[in-house]
């Protein structure tokens, strides 16, 4: 890639302990990949989108990580955090080809968050990087990079 990617990691902390899972998978995978990256919080998976969108208005980060998680409750609420946060993203990827990891969890118990959350178990934090990187090396074979 060009130079040293800056990613901006945009954190729901509803769940904190998950989230710090993610956070710890996605930090180590950034690290290794040996890009630099800023870290946002905010208090739930719907507004991850726009931060997203100041992130990318800003100028100043390569790609996005996304992180969070819903899990199934009693109510429909879960349909509407879970498609519109994906929906946002997903908007702004396609709008102005941005390279973004979505990890925003969308489970049906807390056991089931855990498990892929946990860096020791399905590790989707560190997922979410992979992919951005995978976006990012298309991006630069497609030219979007110039020195």
């Amino acid at each position: 890639m060009a130079d040293k990617q800056h990613i901006m990691i945009v954190e729901a902390r509803f769940y904190e302990d998950i989230s710090e899972h993610l956070l710890n998978g996605a930090v180590d995978a950034l690290s290794e990949a040996g890009m630099s990256y800023e870290r946002f919080i905010v208090p739930g998976a719907l507004e991850i989108p726009a931060v997203v969108k100041l992130g990318y208005e800003s100028g100043k980060f390569d790609a996005y990580i996304a992180l969070g998680c819903v899990i199934r409750g009693e109510t429909s609420h879960y349909n509407i955090v879970a498609v519109e946060s994906a929906r946002g993203l997903m908007d702004l990827a396609l709008e102005h080809s941005l390279a973004i990891g979505n990890c925003i969890l969308t489970c049906d118990t807390r056991e089931q968050a855990i498990a892929r959350a946990d860096p020791e178990n399905k590790n989707k934090g560190s997922a979410a990087v992979s992919a951005v990187l995978a976006l990012l090396n298309i991006k630069e074979q497609l030219g979007f990079f110039h020195e």
